[in-house]
């Protein structure tokens, strides 16, 4: 994939901000929102303008009339600004009114048609493009509307991390599965990818601890939303943050070295890439093992799964695991992993003529 930086502003090597209301709702509260994080620094400002709702009902957006507004932040504040956009049709908009950067949502991700889509009308297009990952938990499906995009000759592209749906909602809007977004950074080095803390939350009181954690992660930068009054807001009023309170959680984050610049971190990976060794070599067998029990299973017409005794060793081992300080789901995740392998192993043996 051939990308190029996307030459965004900042006081700092990283990370880069995006921050604004979730919608654009009077030319009032996107100037008063735009002036007061443009005070506190901000040098890139974002506001939905066309508004896909989960139902119908909810506040949509204006679309058009909207634009002259953003139009109007960049005259006077000098922050870039940025959009959402679904259609061929709001592409030429924001760019008739001057947007600098384009998102495409979460939803639009997800439909390939909708995807190429906008990728023929982004040719020729220098603006810096976003896109959100999928709402299911699908890379593939990320890295396929990236690659569309870029293959229409966008080379100013990023990605951005907004968590994924779950019908069993708990702490998280969106659950953050922090693995998918480190995935996609391994496949695609040169990606730059930020984190959308407000729709992982879906709470204000989540964005600092996920702003942090997003650092930590690696991410080049944040796209966090802020109202000047979020509690009156007319879209998702719980995940917004007012400009001060964004400023003061930028204040406290913590920005670690991407870089190994010490001897000790590299000693203590060649003992994380030893261990691993071991791991793979007990994994083997382990197998071996399986394929030995599947070779008893065969000979005495027994059946491949044996219910009780995998309960037991999930049971067993995810106890195991969290006396050792390890999450028993993490143990469960690992297990089912390596049941799924040695019941493969077996049916081999099985299909194996006598």
């Amino acid at each position: 994939m051939e990308l190029k930086s996307l030459n965004f502003p900042s006081d700092n090597p990283r990370p880069f901000i995006i921050a604004g209301p979730c919608s654009a709702e009077t030319e009032e509260q996107v100037m008063t929102t735009a002036k007061q994080l443009a005070k506190k620094g901000c040098h890139m400002f974002r506001a939905g303008v066309w508004k896909p709702r989960t139902k119908p009902g909810g506040f949509e957006g204006h679309g058009e009339p909207a634009l002259p507004w953003l139009k109007q932040v960049k005259e006077e504040t000098g922050m870039l600004v940025a959009t959402e956009v679904a259609t061929p049709e709001h592409v030429e908009l924001a760019l008739k009114y001057g947007v600098d950067i384009l998102w495409i949502g979460a939803r639009t991700t997800a439909n390939p048609f909708a995807v190429q889509a906008l990728a023929d009308a982004l040719k020729g297009v220098d603006n810096p493009v976003l896109v959100k990952n999928p709402v299911n938990p699908d890379l593939e499906l990320w890295i396929g509307a990236l690659e569309r995009i870029n293959n229409a000759g966008v080379k100013r592209l990023g990605a951005i991390h907004r968590g994924f749906s779950s019908y069993d909602k708990k702490i998280y809007r969106n659950l953050p599965m922090w693995q998918i977004p480190i995935e996609l950074h391994r496949r695609i080095p040169d990606m730059p990818i930020c984190c959308d803390p407000s729709h992982i939350g879906g709470r204000r009181d989540l964005i600092a601890p996920l702003c942090q954690q997003a650092l930590d992660m690696g991410m080049d930068g944040l796209i966090v939303e802020s109202h000047c009054n979020p509690d009156a807001a007319w879209s998702d009023a719980s995940q917004q943050v007012t400009p001060d309170i964004l400023d003061y959680i930028l204040s406290i984050l913590v920005i670690r070295e991407k870089v190994i610049t010490t001897e000790n971190i590299i000693a203590l990976r060649k003992q994380i890439d030893e261990i691993d060794d071991s791991l793979i070599d007990l994994l083997a067998k382990r197998m071996r093992i399986s394929r030995e029990i599947g070779q008893y299973k065969k000979e005495h017409s027994m059946t491949i799964i044996q219910a009780s005794r995998y309960n037991e060793i999930l049971q067993k081992r995810g106890a195991q695991g969290s006396l050792m300080g390890i999450g028993a789901e993490c143990i469960k995740e690992i297990f089912e992993t390596i049941h799924e392998e040695s019941v493969r192993q077996q049916v081999e043996v099985m299909k194996q003529e006598a």
